[in-house]
């Protein structure tokens, strides 16, 4: 069998053991969830009145609905990846890594099947709250055939780079308690994005922060493609944030990976 053959059969197994993971022990995907799905709630009928009164002048709670879904589709990602970390770290810790290194599997199927099987569960995670968004009011009418298609890339992109940076906290991290801390700020980045309101609603000390962190440049290019409003240079810089924290864990998670375990 050759090398690929070998990397492929063997992804593919731990593919299907982390999905079976996930089924088992559904709880921590699930709670994960309800962290987007309780603020869209929450922002739309508690908030979205007076939210929306400041953005466009008037109280429209239909028009905050299409402003703060992107926003939360991609929180929805970050929160999935904390998920990630904490099984990476409990596999690192519980001895099984030490099990596969000593089997004639590939070495980098283990991390594959962590990534591809994150990311799967994201997109999962997104079409879920995507579908609790339009039953309670989200449309995109205007979006083409194309421009729904590039907003899945785009979404199936960020989740693969995020994943690649949880992975790699969850090898350095000790335990599975450590690694949901050491992720937290995949939650928490989004709160300090666009997410919620513009950046140019903010205090001008706090506008960097905002303006050039990974969420906000992917939320109004989503925002671009799904509701029309101008993408400027924004599709470019979330690409280029895709891929540098893609590569970035990629060989950050393969060189921790690659060192004796714990």
């Amino acid at each position: 069998m050759s090398t690929l053959s070998l990397a492929v059969r063997d992804s593919s197994t731990m593919l299907r053991r982390n999905l079976l993971h996930a089924r088992r022990y559904p709880s921590l995907t699930l709670n994960l969830l309800l962290t987007p799905i309780m603020l869209l709630l929450l922002f739309v009928y508690v908030f979205g009145d007076v939210m929306s009164a400041g953005l466009g002048g008037r109280a429209d709670r239909s028009a905050y609905i299409a402003y703060l879904v992107p926003g939360l589709l991609l929180m929805t990602i970050g929160s999935a990846t904390v998920g990630t970390a904490v099984s990476v770290s409990t596999d690192m810790s519980e001895g099984i890594i030490a099990r596969f290194r000593t089997m004639a599997i590939h070495r980098g199927s283990v991390l594959v099947g962590h990534v591809v099987g994150s990311v799967v569960q994201s997109v999962a995670g997104v079409v879920l709250v995507g579908a609790v968004a339009v039953a309670i009011g989200f449309r995109s009418t205007d979006a083409t055939a194309l421009e729904w298609l590039a907003a899945f890339g785009l979404l199936v992109l960020f989740a693969l780079a995020l994943t690649w940076i949880a992975v790699g906290m969850g090898l350095v991290s000790p335990n599975a308690e450590a690694a949901s801390n050491n992720a937290m700020p995949m939650i928490l980045l989004p709160l300090l994005s666009s997410a919620f309101v513009p950046v140019d609603a903010m205090p001008g000390w706090f506008r960097p922060v905002a303006e050039y962190q990974p969420f906000t440049p992917a939320i109004e290019t989503l925002r671009g493609l799904l509701l029309g409003t101008e993408i400027g240079h924004n599709g470019w810089l979330a690409l280029a944030w895709c891929a540098g924290l893609a590569v970035l864990g990629h060989l950050w998670s393969a060189r921790t990976f690659d060192r004796d375990p714990r």
